[in-house]
Formats: structure tokens, C-alpha cells, sequence
């Protein structure tokens, strides 16, 4: 698949908050993720595109995503500014209990730009989610990042093997995975 344009396209950002960063998780990959979402939000607000935040409010009482621990808060290299809407949810898909369609489909928003965390959880299930309600949707491959996780079979896997396998079960099929630079060149 090629990128279409993108421009005007809602740039949906996931989970994007400081409970991510706690050392629990794990050894993550994409370590520059934040620096790729900045560049993708900068465009994005010069231009005045939409950017929508989803916040994910954990209903688990030991969770660090959990309202009233500072996990809930926004990383502040990519939290919302005035008139950004924000999202909450509290199940791994961001269209599940969140109104979130309506509000996409109310606005004539069509077109999808997603990145966040976790790539092979939260990310995984929203993009399938968009493709199968017929959004054109984009993952950028360097806007999102995972975790090292224990296979079935007990081997531990890296979190570039979670990451990679987790775009191949995605582009072609849900949306298209791309790059911050592919994306950026195109919106220019």
C-alpha cells in the first residue's frame, strides 16, 4: 500500500502518559518514539489539523494508568493544548465505550494517523478496529513503541520482535504502516 495523503487527517495519539515510563514494563524499543511524535504534532498544529489525545483511565486499582496517580498524566512533550479533544477509555481499544466513531464520523473525519503505545496491545486493537469500520488508516512505525514479552512457549522475545510482528499482523490488512518521514513528506 502507498501513503495517500494525509493532510487533514485526525493524528489519534494513544496512551500517551507518564504511567508508560514506569520500569515495570519492561525494555522497550523505539526509543526516540516521543521525538517522532513531536515532529508528527508540530506539523500537525502548524498546519491545524486535528489531533485528538486518548487517555487511557485504568479501572484496575493497582494500575499506574489509574485517575489520581501521576501515571495518568499526559507525557508533557505530547500532552494536549487547548481545543485538543481528549478520549477516555478504560479497555485496550480506544472505539470501545468511548464515542469515539460517533465523534469521528460527526467531524467528516475519515482519515486516521495513529501512534502511541503499546504496539501490540492498545495500538494493535484500535487500528484493527478502524480498519474493520472502513477508517483509512496509517500506523507510524516510529510513533509507537513496546515491550520485551514472554512468548507462549516461555522464550522471551524482544520488544522489536513484539513491535515487528505486531505491524506485519496489521499493514496491508487494518492500515498502512509507515514512517514519521514518510508521513512529514508527504504533508509538504
Amino acid at each position: 500500500m502507498q501513503v495517500t495523503s494525509t493532510h487533514g487527517a485526525v493524528l489519534l495519539l494513544i496512551d500517551l502518559q507518564r504511567a508508560i515510563d514506569h520500569p515495570d514494563w519492561g525494555i522497550r524499543n523505539n526509543l526516540s518514539a516521543e521525538q517522532e511524535i513531536c515532529r508528527l504534532l508540530t506539523r500537525w498544529r502548524a498546519e491545524k489539523w486535528p489531533v485528538w489525545h486518548v487517555r487511557h483511565d485504568s479501572l484496575e486499582p493497582a494500575s499506574h494508568y489509574r485517575p489520581g496517580q501521576p501515571g495518568n498524566d499526559f507525557k508533557p512533550e505530547v500532552a494536549p493544548v487547548p481545543g485538543e479533544p481528549i478520549i477516555p477509555k478504560h479497555t485496550n481499544n480506544a472505539f470501545i465505550g468511548t464515542g469515539l466513531e460517533d465523534h469521528l464520523r460527526g467531524g467528516g473525519h475519515t482519515t486516521l494517523v495513529v501512534v502511541g503505545v503499546i504496539t501490540n496491545n492498545s495500538i494493535e486493537a484500535t487500528v484493527r478496529m478502524a480498519g474493520n469500520l472502513g477508517f483509512d488508516t496509517y500506523l507510524v512505525q516510529d510513533g509507537c513503541f513496546t515491550f520485551n514479552r514472554m512468548d507462549w512457549d516461555g522464550r522471551m522475545r524482544s520488544a522489536e520482535e513484539v513491535h515487528a510482528m505486531s505491524l506485519a499482523n496489521l499493514d496491508g490488512e487494518y492500515c498502512t504502516v509507515v514512517s514519521a518521514k514518510e508521513l512529514l513528506g508527504d504533508a509538504e
